[in-house]
């Protein structure tokens, strides 16, 4: 008959000696181990996107298994020519894993001892009715059970009595439960955009500080992940972190003393300052396949010269960053601002110190969307590269104060503000990198001052190509920056900006 596998579950430690001692009713069971126990591997990308989707991806051997949130299992080939999804040979879990970010590479989570078992049911003349595929997963911390139910058609009944089993000892589907706190529960989670809660009544004060003191601890994370260089997104997210708390220190005026904002502006201006070069060199490497894209194969031998030489730049300025994060005197500043923000005794109050949260914000958004909507109601095709740059700042501005107070308004309201200005914010930054990449072109083919140079000549070829092309994408963004605003500006979003933080 024809076998039918269900969505599966998972056990506990605790649940799994509870099935060996269930009651089955009528049927008799037979459990059996179909091979030797293998050790086993789970990966996930840095930001846990698998752990946060539920799904589990464990490498046994020569094979890699991605359990399902609705418990289906896929399994294909372990061999891969990397550590990214790109990477791994085709097969259904390359395919399943699509929707991970390119930029973020598969990291070991954590290893263990993994036993495939099958639990079979059959009846008093026996008939097999049904089956269990188990696989005891153990760590040196913890352990689970995951279990995909094989039904035989014709013999619901048998496959429904195994569900109500299964369910009555503590089974859990796997999109209900965190398998990470099962099998590594002293792996700790990381949110990029931490979670933090921020009431109405709350003091200013105490809002910018939860911030910061949220923000210190993401960017302390990424360290590691950026001194073994295992992508570019650890020191994308660490500059993005150092950024957020930038801007509340910009953005909340009158918080703390006007001193004190200084001193930690300066200081944290200096912790993000050494990354430049290394995120600017990324930047031209992650899109080195779409310059060559762009550029006819007789001048692609220039590009190799220019990436040859942003890559070998790059390993030396990484080096450089690396050994800067390992030092003690960094190590050092960035447990003083630890101190400083979680004791907060030494922190001096400004003059809005005291204001309620949810007034205080509904200021600085209101204030700011008119900002920017001044300075996008004058740009027109004339408009210099350095207004429209300013309108870029003061979009990213608005968007981290009302993704800082969004606990603070209906959040589906806040989400349908968002999203037209992060489509504004994405043209605009489009819009930036094209000026940035042609002027650090620019600067770069300088900087070759001997035309004999070997390669020389074919690069600066190639990159006067480039920015001729890139102007005229800059060219056509700014045509979309300009349509997203008209989008951003409707008097619909006008009337929620104004009934959410003015008031009216």
């Amino acid at each position: 008959m024809m076998q039918l596998e269900i969505a599966g579950c998972c056990l506990s430690n605790t649940a799994m000696n509870d099935l060996e001692k269930a009651d089955f009713g009528k049927l008799k069971t037979v459990q059996t181990q179909d091979a030797e126990a293998v050790d086993f591997t789970v990966f996930d990308c840095f930001d846990q996107s698998l752990r946060q989707s539920h799904r589990l991806l464990i490498e046994t051997g020569d094979t890699l298994e991605l359990f399902m949130a609705d418990g289906q299992v896929l399994k294909q080939v372990a061999r891969r020519a990397g550590n990214f999804v790109v990477d791994l040979s085709d097969g259904p879990v390359k395919q399943a894993l699509s929707d991970l970010s390119a930029l973020r590479s598969l990291l070991p989570v954590g290893s263990g001892e993994l036993r495939h078992e099958t639990l079979t049911l059959f009846d008093d003349v026996e008939k097999v009715q049904c089956r269990a595929q188990l696989r005891f997963l153990t760590t040196t911390d913890g352990g689970m059970l995951l279990v995909a139910l094989q039904g035989l058609r014709g013999y619901g009944k048998a496959l429904s009595q195994l569900g109500k089993t299964l369910e009555s000892v503590g089974a859990i589907a796997l999109g209900e439960v965190d398998v990470y706190t099962q099998l590594f529960p002293q792996h700790p989670r990381y949110r990029a955009k931490p979670e933090i809660a921020i009431s109405p009544d709350m003091a200013a004060f105490d809002a910018a500080n939860d911030i910061i003191a949220a923000y210190i601890p993401v960017a302390r994370a990424n360290e590691s992940g950026i001194t073994a260089d295992h992508d570019t997104a650890f020191l994308h997210d660490y500059r993005i972190a150092l950024r957020k708390i930038r801007a509340v220190l910009s953005l909340f005026k009158g918080i703390y003393g006007s001193e004190q904002t200084d001193d930690l502006k300066s200081r944290f201006s200096a912790l993000m300052a050494v990354t430049g070069r290394v995120r600017d060199l990324d930047v031209y490497l992650l899109e080195q396949q779409k310059y060559y894209d762009l550029l006819p194969q007789s001048l692609h031998a220039g590009l190799d010269t220019l990436f040859n030489h942003l890559a070998s730049e790059r390993a030396e300025m990484l080096a450089k960053l690396s050994d800067h994060l390992r030092s003690k005197s960094y190590d050092e500043e960035f447990a003083r601002l630890v101190k400083l923000f979680g004791s907060r005794k030494k922190l001096t109050r400004g003059p809005n110190a005291d204001l309620s949260a949810k007034a205080y914000a509904g200021v600085l958004i209101w204030k700011r969307y008119r900002k920017v909507c001044e300075i996008a109601s004058a740009i027109d095709a004339d408009t210099t590269d350095t207004e429209v740059h300013t309108l870029r700042i003061h979009c990213k501005k608005l968007r981290y104060l009302m993704e800082f107070f969004a606990p603070l308004f209906p959040q589906e309201q806040i989400n349908s503000l968002l999203k037209p200005l992060k489509r504004l914010q994405d043209n605009l930054g489009l819009f930036n990198d094209y000026a940035v990449q042609q002027d650090s072109l620019s600067i770069l083919l300088s900087q070759f001052n001997e035309p004999s140079h070997t390669g020389v000549l074919a690069m600066a070829q190639s990159i006067g190509a480039l920015i001729a092309i890139l102007h005229r994408r800059q060219m056509e963004e700014r045509i979309r920056a300009l349509d997203s605003f008209v989008k951003f500006d409707s008097p619909q979003t006008r009337k929620m900006f104004r009934k959410l933080f003015k008031g009216d």
